[in-house]
Order: structure tokens, then C-alpha cells, then sequence
């Protein structure tokens, strides 16, 4: 039941269905108002004639009575009987004021009474055999009764002739109407299903990607144009930024390595004083630390730009977790903590290996970093069919709500007393989007839990076999 309403939540959440619904319930109503009319113009003024020609006819033969009496009222029911005109319809039956049949059609009197003056529909009697009529009773001023109806038999073919076209029609415009909101929300989903999948390529770093051409001048043809000069635009921006960044890699990367260099060759001369020499090694690390920023910049930005994905291959994401947390065993008991993994071995992923060992060895140093003393970090992943979640998550103090919203925020740092740039989760952020995966930070009370999630590679090979 459950994933019933969940599916139903999921198309209500669609436009295109929500727009294709309101459209049918429209036609649907339009439709509804139509049969009614149809019904009640057709079959209630037939019926609503019908009980007028009782009713007048019942008026008529009150008048003879008044004129004539019981005798003349009689001689009139005798009359109309005889005269050949509506004689298969016309129903009469006079009883005087002890019951005994005076003139008419019918055996017996009618079961049910309404009311004086008052028609109603039930079986009666005539020749011996039942039918359903119409009635109007009329009781004159010595107690006797007239009764005067309609044979409802016509008025019942015609009303179920009606009906069943009625019915029959609104069969076959519902199925008109089905295939039209079909054809309605597949046309509407088309539509914007090339632009989404543009927007999603373009997304993964696909810059190239451009909306494909509708064929029609309608609203999503235009939005699509205007699509892709907005793509053209910013794929003219980014080759700006990269541009810029490829002059910084060469312009300032070797000013700063022959910086480096001279400094060293500097410390390592004779006949420098200590204060020299300190004041040398202080810029060699300054020097360093900037060079670790601007790479960490650069690698940010490669992994937004995309650049990167050509060196995709099948990865073994518990591989390169088991490799990570080797390399960390060593500073973890350093600092008294310990490292945990508990994994599968089914768990394969599209990626660049260097890039996923550099976001998951960001995470278990600023786990091992922000924990404190004694801490310990547990490395977890859970497979299912679509996706594989890595959950890194540690019992150290954790952080406020105001700081988990601020995570992955470039040089944003929790704890400025501890060293670091603030570029270290900025950087896992950049990569995961590279992979198409996703990444979220929650408090593990005590302690902070960061899950990523990655699309699961289906292919049952290795890149390398």
C-alpha cells in the first residue's frame, strides 16, 4: 500500500501528469454537464409532457362530472376509450363511492395513493396484464374516484434507448480521453525530457551538450533555444576560467618551484646566521602552504570543469577505502584512535581512483584531526541496486548546526585553532558531483556522520581485466 502512494506521490509531483489530470477532470465535468442536458432536454420533456396530458385530460373529465355527474363522466371515460385516439396509452378507471367499477380500462384500482391531485408511477393492472403507468387520482364531491394515467412503456423504451447512447457515448469519450491524456503527458514529458537530459549532461561537466532541436515553434522549442545560448555562454565563461587557470599553472607554478629551489639551495650555504637560517625555513613553508592551496584550487576546479572524467574507469570503491585506511592506521594510533571498515566487496563505481582516494582520505584525516585523542572512525558502505552509500563517521565532539550548514564551503574551517585551509571538504563536495554522486553531512550525537552516495557501476568487469 505503501508503494502504491509512494508511485502516486511521484506522478503528482510531474507536471505534465498534473496537467493532463486537470485536463480530464475538466472534460470530464464539461462532459458530465453535457449529458445532463441531453438526459433531462430529451427524457424530462417527454415525461414532463406526458404527465401534463394526464393531468389536463384528468381536468377535462372533472369539468363533465361537475356538468353532467357520475352518468356524464362515464359516458365521456366510455367516449375516449372508443374515439381511437391513444387508446394503447390512456389509462382510466371511475369507481363510485362503494368501490364498484363504473367505467375504464384498468381491473383494479391502483394499490398505492398518494395524495388527491397527486401523479405517481407503479404497476397496475390491464386485461390481466401488468405494466407501469402513471396516475392521477381524482376523488369527487360523492366520494367516488377517478382515476386517470399513462402507459410508461413508450416513455421507458425511449428513456433506455437514451440512456444506453448516453452511455455509450461517454464509453467511447473516455477512451478518447484516456488516449488523449496519454498522448497529452508522453508529448508534454518529451518535451521536457530532452531538455532535462541535456541539463543533466551538462551538469556531470558535459559542457558540449545542447538541447536537440523539436522540430516544432511552439514554447519548449524557444525555451530550448534559449538554453543553448545560455550553454554557449557559459561554455565561452568556462573556457575563460580555464583559461585562466591553465596561466596560473604555468605562470605562477614555476615562479614558485624556483622559489622554493633558491630557498633551499639559501638554507643549505654556510655562513648564514641561525636567525637567517630560521627565517628561510619559515618562507620555504610558507611557500609550501601556498603551493598545497593552489593546488587544492586547481583540483576543485578541474573536478567542476569536468576535465577530469576521461580518466573514468571500473573502481573497486572497497579497494581504494582498504588502501586509504592502511595509510591512516599509522596516524590513527599515533593519536590513540582507531579505524573501523565495515564494507562489502561488490561495490563498483565509474571514476577517477586518485580523485575518490583524495575525497575518502580527506574525510577519515578530518574525522582522525576533529575527533580528538582516543577518537574512532568508522568507514561504512551499503550496496543496493542503483547506488553505493560510504558513510564516514566518528564519535569525537562533533560540530554546532550552524557549522553543519556551512560544511563544504570553500575555506570555511570549523576549528581555527587546528591547521588547514578549509579547502579539504570543498574539494570531496567538488569530486563526488564530479562522479554524479551526491554528499551530506549529519551530527552522529556525539560525533559527525558524512555520507556519499555514488551511482553503482552494473558491469560485473573490472577496467583492469
Amino acid at each position: 500500500m505503501s508503494g502504491k502512494s509512494g508511485s502516486m506521490r511521484h506522478l503528482w509531483r510531474s507536471v505534465g501528469f498534473r496537467l493532463a489530470f486537470y485536463y480530464g477532470l475538466l472534460v470530464s465535468i464539461t462532459m458530465l454537464a453535457t449529458v445532463s442536458i441531453i438526459y433531462v432536454r430529451t427524457v424530462g420533456v417527454l415525461y414532463q409532457g406526458m404527465s401534463q396530458q394526464v393531468k389536463a385530460l384528468s381536468q377535462k373529465l372533472t369539468v363533465e362530472y361537475e356538468r353532467g355527474g357520475p352518468q356524464a363522466l362515464a359516458q365521456e371515460i366510455e367516449r375516449s376509450l372508443s374515439d381511437e385516439q391513444d387508446v394503447a396509452t390512456e389509462l382510466f378507471l371511475y369507481l363510485d363511492p362503494y368501490g364498484r367499477k363504473l367505467a375504464g380500462n384498468l381491473d383494479t384500482p391502483p394499490s398505492k395513493v398518494v395524495g388527491f391531485g397527486s401523479g405517481y408511477h407503479q404497476p397496475i393492472l390491464r386485461g390481466g396484464v401488468e405494466l407501469l403507468a402513471y396516475v392521477v387520482l381524482k376523488v369527487m364531491p360523492d366520494g367516488s374516484q377517478l382515476f386517470v394515467g399513462n402507459d410508461l412503456r413508450d416513455q421507458k423504451a425511449i428513456d433506455e434507448l437514451v440512456t444506453s447512447g448516453i452511455t455509450v457515448a461517454c464509453a467511447v469519450a473516455v477512451l478518447l480521453l484516456l488516449g488523449g491524456l496519454f498522448v497529452f503527458h508522453q508529448e508534454l514529458n518529451r518535451s521536457v525530457e530532452a531538455i532535462r537530459r541535456t541539463l543533466n549532461r551538462v551538469a556531470t561537466g558535459e559542457m558540449k551538450e545542447r538541447v536537440e532541436p523539436l522540430g516544432q515553434d511552439d514554447e519548449f522549442a524557444l525555451l530550448g533555444n534559449d538554453i543553448n545560448k545560455m550553454l554557449d555562454h557559459i561554455e565561452v565563461l568556462m573556457s575563460g576560467v580555464r583559461h585562466v587557470s591553465d596561466t596560473i599553472a604555468h605562470n605562477l607554478r614555476t615562479p614558485l618551484t624556483r622559489i622554493l629551489w633558491r630557498l633551499r639551495n639559501a638554507a643549505e650555504q654556510a655562513g648564514i646566521s641561525d636567525a637567517q637560517k630560521s627565517n628561510i625555513e619559515a618562507a620555504l613553508r610558507d611557500s609550501e602552504e601556498l603551493i598545497s592551496v593552489f593546488e587544492k584550487l586547481l583540483q576543485i576546479a578541474e573536478a567542476e570543469a569536468g576535465t577530469r572524467r576521461i580518466h573514468f574507469q571500473a573502481v573497486s570503491l572497497s579497494s581504494v577505502v582498504s588502501e586509504v585506511l592502511d595509510f591512516y592506521e599509522a596516524v590513527a594510533e599515533i593519536q590513540g584512535g582507531k579505524l573501523v571498515w565495515v564494507g562489502t566487496e561488490d561495490g563498483i563505481v565509474m571514476g577517477d581512483p586518485d580523485l575518490l582516494a583524495g575525497a575518502i582520505a580527506n574525510l577519515v584525516d578530518n574525522a582522525l584531526k576533529y575527533g580528538g585523542t582516543g577518537v574512532t572512525v568508522t568507514v561504512r558502505s551499503e550496496t543496493s541496486r542503483d547506488h553505493i552509500l560510504l558513510r564516514v563517521q566518528d564519535d569525537g565532539p562533533g560540530i554546532s548546526a550552524q557549522a553543519l550548514q556551512q560544511l563544504g564551503t570553500r575555506f570555511f574551517r570549523v576549528d581555527r585553532t587546528i591547521s588547514g585551509h578549509g579547502l579539504g571538504v570543498a574539494s570531496v563536495v567538488a569530486v563526488v558531483a564530479l562522479h554524479a554522486g551526491r554528499i551530506w553531512f549529519e551530527s552522529a550525537q556525539p560525533g559527525l556522520v558524512v555520507t556519499m552516495e555514488l551511482p553503482r557501476h552494473t558491469h560485473l568487469h573490472l577496467h583492469d581485466e
